[in-house]
């Protein structure tokens, strides 16, 4: 059974694309066969896991306007049992030019439920807005996971993205959950870090995962040589963090798998 899990916070800079390439790179580190969604028109997603944006010749774009097959458009990269749908920044234009479609939310839900069946998860990078495209994302999505910077304006705008949510629930996707909220850039040195946490921590509660994402030279340097950090440094914190978090999002839905040793004794 697929997970389709959007990566959304309408705030940039908050580390959502870092969360959408590394999770879905420790995913299949992991061995859980993963499809990348990048529909964010930067395409910071496409160029962080190795390609060339001159190279691409079809994207969500021709997915969601010009009616491409998923499976037409879904790239094998480098990394272990990952594929990716890549962006475009003519997905710029793309809600101008879905305005009159009809069920115009529900054009992303219909493309991944084509290719749904291939993947153990599908990982969704929305782009730092609440129109249309993210309004496809979280119809499309059974969760959302939300990140949010260890900064003063950390909760700044956190309110709007979970009304949204609400909206989308209640009218489009009902059986849409919060898959959590993940704090991004903590240095524990900094006071300020340390009570944002706790801050977010008092007022989520139980919605805040446990894994916390450091601030890591490593995982910012990843993106520009096209490498999740997992295979350009997979002793580095960040590496070390969003495999934590792979594995908490694993065994939060029941999906960790039993190693083949434990399944023959239990045999």
């Amino acid at each position: 059974m697929s997970k389709i899990i959007g990566v959304a916070n309408q705030k940039g800079g908050v580390g959502k694309t870092t969360t959408a390439i590394n999770l879905a790179a420790s995913l299949g580190v992991l061995e859980y066969k993963t499809l990348l969604v990048d529909a964010d028109p930067q395409a910071n997603s496409t160029t962080g896991v190795g390609f060339d944006l001159q190279n691409i010749t079809y994207s969500l774009y021709d997915c969601m306007v010009n009616h491409a097959g998923a499976k037409d458009v879904i790239l094998r990269t480098d990394i272990p049992n990952l594929d990716l749908i890549p962006s475009h920044i003519d997905l710029v234009g793309a809600e101008i030019e879905m305005i009159n479609y009809p069920n115009r939310e529900m054009v992303l839900k219909q493309l991944i439920e084509s290719v749904k069946e291939r993947y153990d998860f599908i990982i969704v990078d929305c782009s730092p807005s609440l129109g249309l495209i993210t309004v496809n994302a979280l119809t499309a999505a059974d969760s959302v996971i939300v990140p949010v910077q260890c900064e003063f304006f950390a909760l700044e705008g956190l309110g709007k993205l979970l009304n949204t949510i609400k909206i989308v629930q209640s009218r489009l996707n009902t059986s849409l959950v919060i898959e959590g909220i993940l704090m991004t850039m903590y240095d524990g040195r900094l006071r300020l870090c340390n009570q944002v946490v706790a801050e977010v921590r008092r007022h989520f509660e139980d919605l805040v995962f446990s894994t916390i994402i450091h601030r890591n030279a490593r995982l910012s340097e990843a993106p520009s040589f096209g490498k999740p950090v997992i295979l350009y440094d997979a002793n580095s914190k960040g590496a070390m963090n969003y495999l934590n978090l792979a594995k908490e999002i694993l065994q939060k839905n029941n999906m960790t798998k039993i190693p083949q040793e434990e399944k023959i004794i239990e045999l």
